[in-house]
């Protein structure tokens, strides 16, 4: 893989840039690093609960500072799919926080918080205080004909804890329930590299995606007929490509290895 012709570059967050809330070497110097050589970036996350205000903030008092401009969440890329596909709008029943509630309204649809009408729209993404309510209301609206949509797949995610529940949970359940499979929006699904490529003003061709995850990172990638780079710091490594057959074409370290091979090329 020649980094030397790579234009843009999609970065995950956790296990890539983030551990928990704390960074990975070389964050600091990366986005710097990446301007210098001439290349756009676009941090493509998964994650509906944080929105890319939290993230610019984080990221400027971990002493590496981007705009909000170059972050696209799973809530972002929602509101891209709804406006190609629904651009008449409607009423959609959300699971999920007030950053995910704001992009369904920002896409021209009503938010429901109940049955008080028949939801166009079924949008589950990550909440914390996730009730059975919730559950059942998504599950009465699509048994009604609401269109499923998921924000993301994963079905843990690490935290200091453990392993906690994520979106994929809750999708699996409202499957469980209705026999209705969600059509999923973030990684590995093509949406959300679409809504990333579109904010670059780049093709797949040009870019290059960065993650820690086959599943969703390297395999998105592959889909969409872009470039990967896994990086060793998250959930896989060169001995889980070998076990499931999902080969990035390059694998490095951390950030710095990365770094220190672009400026070899």
């Amino acid at each position: 893989m020649k980094l030397s012709h790579v234009k843009g570059l999609l970065i995950d967050v956790d296990g890539t840039l983030l551990r928990s809330k704390a960074a990975l070497p070389g964050v600091e110097l990366f986005f710097p690093f990446l301007r210098s050589k001439g290349v756009k970036f676009c941090i493509a996350t998964n994650n509906s609960v944080v929105t890319a205000e939290q993230y610019q903030r984080f990221f400027e008092q971990l002493g590496a500072p981007i705009s909000e401009a170059e972050i696209l969440t799973s809530s972002a890329a929602m509101r891209y799919y709804l406006e190609r596909h629904f651009p008449q709008g409607g009423k959609a029943y959300v699971i999920g926080r007030e950053g995910l509630r704001q992009a369904v309204r920002q896409a021209g649809f009503e938010v429901l918080e109940g049955m008080e009408a028949a939801a166009d729209v079924a949008v589950v993404g990550g909440d914390p205080h996730f009730t059975y309510d919730h559950l059942k209301y998504a599950c009465l609206h699509i048994q009604n004909g609401a269109v499923f949509l998921g924000t993301n797949p994963d079905v843990l995610y690490p935290s200091d804890e453990g392993l906690l529940p994520e979106v994929g949970t809750t999708l699996a359940a409202l499957k469980a329930a209705t026999g209705v499979e969600a059509r999923v929006i973030g990684k590995p699904e093509k949406h959300l590299f679409e809504a990333a490529l579109q904010r670059l003003g780049l093709e797949a061709r040009e870019t290059a995606m960065l993650g820690d995850r086959l599943d969703t990172d390297i395999a998105g990638a592959k889909r969409i007929g872009m470039a990967s780079i896994l990086v060793e710091t998250g959930v896989d490594n060169r001995d889980s490509a070998q076990q499931h057959n999902i080969h990035p074409d390059m694998i490095v370290r951390d950030l710095p290895e990365l770094m220190a091979r672009w400026e070899d090329q």
